[in-house]
């Protein structure tokens, strides 16, 4: 009985990891290609972070299994990837911020911007502010992060978020889980 108990354990464990990374086809490609930008390294595989339900409850924004992960190449963590959505003025945009092994942010990207207006935010100009900010930093709309005319809201909700995963990383760093 024991024995059957392992195996279905096993069985469960293998099944969830597999099915964890659960991003569409099209975010997928593009998180590939700015991870080889990025890395400078092709056959990185991204490795969903599972975060403790206890750990979840204490942190800004849930964070599900789809969304963070760990970026290996040949069985050696080299960063970190973590993928969201954020609120527009009427709907939401994807975004990317990759993170290197000491846990400051390499580079963010816009992935899916669903708007007509305020698509300026996906510029590399723009996103370039938050290279080199770690858990460390507490980012201010319009002081420390630049706005944008016409994608007030969309910069706003991008500093916001980026704030709100770098609060989160304190949390999980005390946790162990990074």
């Amino acid at each position: 009985m024991k024995y059957r108990k392992r195996i279905f354990l096993i069985i469960f464990l293998i099944t969830t990891q597999l099915f964890a990374v659960q991003l569409p086809k099209r975010i997928l490609k593009k998180v590939d290609k700015e991870l080889v930008k990025a890395f400078e390294k092709s056959n990185l595989q991204l490795v969903s972070i599972t975060i403790p339900a206890e750990v979840n409850t204490q942190l800004g924004k849930k964070i599900g299994a789809s969304n963070l992960f760990q970026i290996v190449n040949t069985k050696e963590v080299i960063g970190f990837a973590y993928i969201d959505k954020a609120p527009s003025k009427t709907d939401e945009f994807d975004y990317l911020i990759l993170l290197d092994k000491g846990l400051i942010i390499l580079k963010t990207k816009i992935l899916i911007y669903r708007e007509d207006y305020g698509g300026e935010i996906g510029s590399k100009r723009w996103l370039q502010q938050f290279i080199g900010k770690s858990s460390k930093d507490q980012l201010k709309y319009k002081k420390d992060i630049m706005a944008i005319s016409g994608a007030t809201i969309s910069a706003n909700s991008m500093t916001i978020a980026v704030n709100t995963f770098l609060k989160n990383l304190t949390i999980l760093k005390e946790n162990k889980i990074l």
